[in-house]
């Protein structure tokens, strides 16, 4: 299986356009720091690819990672589809950036795909520009090529602001993804927001060779601390890393490669020098950086 990161921030990016807290100063200063929104490129088999979120970075995502490339044929594109973990703006605006094919496929569960039809009228939008083609994610396996399948493991029923009065409380609106090579049996869990940690996501995340989530916060107190929210990490949506309550214990132990991404610009992690680096490498734990290619 063969993973290409395209980004790793979390809404806003990093830079954020309106924001001069000392992250985003510091990827100001330090381009190297910077960070587009997060996403991941999985193949599903030769000159396919699906893009696992679609941000408001992929043409650029797209431009910097040569396997996407399009040609040898002029409009001959690799990329396959994309895939939706939720229906947030900053996992979802980047599909009308892709208005120019001929069809695009979305995978996506059902709750995900009715918010984006009757909030942002995405269909009535892209329609006159592009045909969507909608596959339907859910927990069984989904075959998303012969080298490749998926399945939604349901974290929590967090909806989009723009979505906040409507549908119930499915556990689909936020989904982490399983994508596992039948082949092989080699398998990647992917949660970029997790408000929850199921005993069916830690049951996939044993089983996985390697897991890739959320590193939104620290600890449960920095947007309060770093006056962006009035709400903690969790109350936003987000388990943080570090705490009782933190994924980093979670993680510690397991068999598979733990990486985080979909970090807030005030995240202590932005900056390579801090400290709080070192303590995730002594419990064998990782940052996921943008443009990483991972082989399992």
């Amino acid at each position: 299986m063969l993973l290409q990161v395209l980004g790793t921030a979390a809404g806003g990016g990093l830079p954020q356009w309106n924001c001069a807290c000392p992250g985003c100063a510091g990827a100001r200063v330090h381009p190297e720091r910077r960070r587009r929104h997060a996403s991941l490129a999985v193949r599903a088999d030769a000159g396919r690819w699906y893009i696992v979120n679609a941000t408001p970075d992929i043409g650029d995502q797209i431009e910097d990672t040569p396997t996407l490339h399009p040609g040898p044929g002029a409009r001959q594109t690799p990329l396959a589809g994309v895939v939706l973990t939720d229906a947030e703006l900053d996992h979802t605006l980047g599909v009308a950036r892709l208005r120019e094919a001929d069809a695009l496929e979305l995978v996506a569960t059902a709750p995900v795909r009715e918010a984006l039809l009757t909030g942002p009228r995405l269909g009535a939008v892209l329609g006159p520009y592009t045909e969507l083609c909608w596959r339907e994610l859910d927990t069984a396996p989904l075959p998303l090529g012969p080298e490749l399948e998926a399945v939604a493991m349901p974290i929590a029923a967090k909806r989009p602001r723009y979505a906040a009065g409507t549908g119930d409380d499915d556990p689909r609106w936020v989904v982490a993804l399983v994508l596992r090579e039948p082949a092989t049996g080699r398998s990647v869990l992917y949660g970029p927001a997790l408000a929850a940690w199921p005993d069916a996501l830690h049951d996939a995340a044993e089983a996985a060779d390697c897991v890739i989530v959320d590193g939104t916060f620290w600890d449960e107190d920095e947007p309060v601390r770093t006056g962006i929210s009035i709400r903690t990490a969790s109350g936003m949506g987000h388990l943080p890393i570090d705490g009782p309550a933190g994924t980093a214990r979670r993680l510690t132990g397991l068999r598979a490669r733990c990486l985080y991404t979909h970090l807030n610009n005030t995240n202590p992690l932005t900056d390579p020098d801090d400290d709080r680096h070192k303590q995730l490498a002594d419990l064998g734990l990782e940052v996921a950086a943008d443009g990483m290619v991972i082989e399992l």
